[in-house]
């Protein structure tokens, strides 16, 4: 959205009302998955042929890929991991000579001795093997291997946060825009290839929140917590089917060492305010269990600016033109508590803690001058506002892992429980003023208070099974109740006392029950990789205006087909091909009819009839020498949920809302290209161009049709000065965009950092400047017939930030998994 309003909060839902004619389809349909699966899984023979992997420090490494090939032709016979004792199995059948070869980040590939077999299902040992860390000497400097900004992996692109000076003190919010193809305006919307409508996802876990949830979700979140970004264009039938762009996987640090360890960071920056944040990690393992914490505070204060002009048509026609400031400050606490305990080497249960208590608050000053022209004034409307918010969440779940067998099945299972509360607070002061400065009526004062209440229960048991060594089946269960309840008090002051505003005094109360199951089946050929999948979701929700008693329900069935296909033509060149269908919901502040006011003159709305949105996804990607990357995409969306900004011909008015539009059609290309310049100096460069439309034959009474080709290039430099010390420089240029009833103009700007690591690599000290030329601003018009409009918006983005990160304790262990929660999905769609 690209007007200043008050977001509404997103409410989980909890369907008391379920049938249980309902509850029982969708298990049943898994249950037999299962129980086929586990048939199959009961006829796999043991290993035969068995290894260890041990690092530079002759420990056991876990998660090593380790390929077996023939000898006679160098054929790939089976892939699998080490264990955490760093063992790997396999299971060969067949006659003849084999060997393997084995590869982890930061190592060199390393390549076995040949065995040979000359009985069926002979048992063999290659023994234990060591890597040997991976390094290039640049003159006399030796420099570490390092993961590189962007990699493309078969089903997505992956951005490595951790290692960039560039993020240094960011957000999750502001990493994303670094992102290839991602897209964060002034108002913190998100998109991605050009199209909105992404399901951001903590740890591989839905979050469940509206996108004004989401974006304060992320904007208290550091980079200092991130490892990396994943980027899926169009996921597997394993992912929820929301999000009709794809979804972004934002995936948090995972301590590497064992024993006690942990690390402190903090850091400081300066645009126009300051703002810090400081946090501490800890993690303790031992064989038995795995204890781990964060805590995280951070300040922050941020300035924005907002102009708009606009004419109203009548007789005569209207003219306004209105100047915003505002000055937000935020105050976040984060934290998260666990343990992992091993029953067994084949079975872990954990348990998980996490949440948030944050609050702030926003002042702003809105002048609008209103007139016959915009060189005529007749009137002013002074609104001075005064916000304060203050969100509370706490989120359990309890997990449970178990290794079926050594080719790599595995069933998990999750429940979670998460609580939200909110409360924001706003009054508002309008004042009417002729010319001279003399009013032409009293000043009105208004208040509104708005408590929030979301509840979440989740909970999915994923199973996968190798039912021979070419074919691999997933499938999986999953169901979520959210409740939303949002209360608004208004009021208006009359006669020196507060009464209740009948006309905007509300409650609204959102239930969502959402059942689901999928499946997947992977088959491998030679040089040939075929997946079919299939999630089948049942969704029951309801929406109730408790005042005015306005009802609406709705029960529906749906399924979602996914197809992958990969072909390996040479060494060299990969071919690949996706296809899926998907869904996206409104969410919860789209869906909640409360008007919010910037002014008397502009104000928002949600829409409580708001239908899903349904897209299919096309993909055709080609990869050269494991690096160069190219994909051409289609997608056509019916129902499109889009923002609008719309006349209120009555009230003289200009109000944002969502509406169901009737169609969308996307075309896109994305060209990725890395490249190694001299030694010291490597690029990755990243090019998105893709044509948008919109068709609705009615919205408001006007139709609409809109189109433009429009391309997004971004570009990370990386220069390594000496050991350990790295600079940054990135780049991002958006071209001009129509998107629904919004005509974008161009968006550019440039980031600096440095890095260097510190007391023999335990530390690192980072310095940064985000939007060097203080370039980065939002401006736009109406792409809607018949209404004139232009608003102007720049947040404070230029910002210098310096980070120091300590890290402390022994290594001797290496921790178990992290487990992200089954809520994080629905929580996706609260405020923080």
């Amino acid at each position: 959205m690209h007007m200043r309003y008050r977001n509404l909060f997103a409410h989980f839902f909890e369907n008391k009302h379920l049938k249980m004619k309902t509850l029982y389809r969708i298990p049943l349909i898994v249950t037999f998955l299962f129980t086929v699966a586990a048939g199959f899984a009961q006829t796999n023979p043991k290993p035969n042929i068995s290894g260890v992997i041990l690092d530079e420090t002759q420990k056991p490494a876990d998660y090593v890929t380790v390929v077996l090939f023939k000898a006679s032709d160098s054929s790939v016979v089976k892939t699998a991991f080490t264990d955490p004792n760093g063992a790997f199995n396999f299971n060969v059948s067949g006659k003849g000579s084999y060997f393997y070869k084995a590869s982890y980040m930061g190592y060199k590939t390393l390549k076995s001795k040949t065995i040979v077999l000359t009985e069926d299902n002979q048992k063999a040992d290659f023994g234990t093997a060591q890597l040997t860390a991976s390094t290039q000497n640049l003159k006399e400097v030796n420099v570490a291997v390092t993961k590189p900004l962007i990699e493309r992996k078969m089903d997505k692109i992956v951005m490595n946060v951790s290692n960039s000076s560039v993020m240094t003190g960011s957000t999750a919010l502001e990493v994303l825009q670094k992102a290839p193809g991602v897209t964060v305006d002034q108002n913190d919307k998100i998109s991605m290839m050009g199209k909105q409508g992404v399901l951001i996802q903590l740890d591989g876990k839905q979050t469940y929140m509206s996108s004004a949830d989401v974006a304060n979700l992320l904007r208290n979140m550091q980079s200092s917590d991130i490892e990396s970004i994943e980027l899926i264009t169009n996921p597997s039938s394993k992912y929820d089917a929301s999000g009709n762009s794809g979804i972004i996987n934002i995936k948090t640090k995972k301590n590497k060492n064992g024993g006690t360890n942990g690390s402190v960071n903090g850091s400081l920056g300066y645009g126009k305010n300051l703002r810090a944040n400081a946090g501490i990690n800890l993690n303790h393992r031992t064989q038995k269990l795995n204890l781990f914490s964060n805590y995280n505070y951070g300040k922050f204060e941020r300035d924005n600016l907002i102009a708009i002009d606009r004419i109203s048509n009548g007789t005569p026609d209207t003219y306004f033109m209105q100047v915003g400031e505002s000055n937000r400050k935020q105050y976040n606490n984060n934290f998260k508590a666990g343990l992992d305990y091993f029953i067994d080497k084949k079975n872990t249960i954990g348990l998980l803690v996490n949440g948030y208590f944050n609050h702030g608050n926003e002042t702003a000053v809105n002048n609008t001058l209103i007139g016959p022209s915009f060189n005529q004034v007749d009137s002013t409307l002074i609104t001075n506002s005064l916000q304060a918010n203050k969100y509370n969440n706490v989120s359990y779940n309890l997990n449970y892992k178990s290794v079926l067998d050594t080719a790599g099945s595995e069933i998990s299972a999750d429940v979670d429980y998460s609580k939200y509360k909110g409360n924001d607070g706003s009054n508002y002061e309008n004042d009417y003023r002729f010319p001279n400065g003399d009013r032409i009526r009293p000043i009105r004062y208004t208040r509104n208070n708005t408590p929030s209440i979301i509840d979440i229960k989740a909970f999915k048991v994923d199973y996968n099974v190798s039912l021979n060594k070419t074919v691999k089946l997933e499938a999986g269960v999953k169901s979520s109740w959210v409740k939303t309840d949002n209360d608004l008090q208004a009021e208006e002051l009359v006669s020196n006392a507060w009464q209740n505003d009948v006309k905007r005094s509300n409650q609204f109360v959102y239930d969502e029950n959402v059942n689901a199951a999928y499946t997947n089946i992977n088959k491998q050929f030679k040089n040939t990789s075929v997946q079919i999948g299939l999630r089948v979701e049942q969704t029951n929700s309801k929406g109730n205006l408790i005042t005015t008693n306005t009802v609406v329900e709705r029960n529906y069935w749906d399924f979602f087909p996914t197809l992958f296909v990969q072909q390996t033509l040479s060494k060299n060149n990969q071919l690949g091909f996706s296809y899926s269908r998907r869904i996206d919901r409104p969410s919860y502040d789209a869906l909640n009819p409360f008007i919010y006011y910037l002014d008397e003159f502009t104000y928002s709305k949600g829409n409580p009839f708001l239908n899903p949105q349904y897209t299919h996804n096309f993909e055709l990607s080609y990869t050269l020498l494991q690096k160069y990357m190219l994909s051409i995409g289609y997608s056509r969306v019916n129902d499109v949920i889009a923002e609008v900004i719309l006349p209120d011909a009555a009230n003289q008015s200009l109000y944002q809302t969502n509406a169901n539009i009737a169609t969308n059609i996307s075309y896109n290309a994305n060209l990725n290209v890395p490249v190694q310049i001299t030694k010291w100096w490597q690029t990755n460069n990243n090019l998105n161009v893709f044509y948008l439309s919109f068709k609705s034959p009615d919205l408001a009474g006007s139709a609409l049709k809109t189109g433009k080709t429009s391309f997004q290039f971004k570009s990370q430099q990386t220069f390594t000065i000496m050991d350990g010390f790295t600079a940054e420089i990135n780049g991002s240029y958006e071209s001009p965009l129509d998107y629904g009833t919004l005509s974008l103009k161009a968006r550019y700007y440039v980031d600096a950092g440095l890095s260097k690591s510190l007391f023999n690599k335990k530390a690192s000290l980072k310095l940064a400047l985000s939007d060097v030329f203080n370039m980065s601003e939002n401006n736009l018009s109406s792409a809607y017939p018949g209404l004139t409009y232009s608003v102007h918006q720049k947040n404070e983005t230029q910002i210098g930030r310096i980070s120091f990160t300590y890290r402390f304790g022994k290594n001797e262990i290496k921790p178990a998994r992290r487990r992200a929660t089954g809520t994080e999905a629905e929580q996706g769609r609260m405020k923080n």
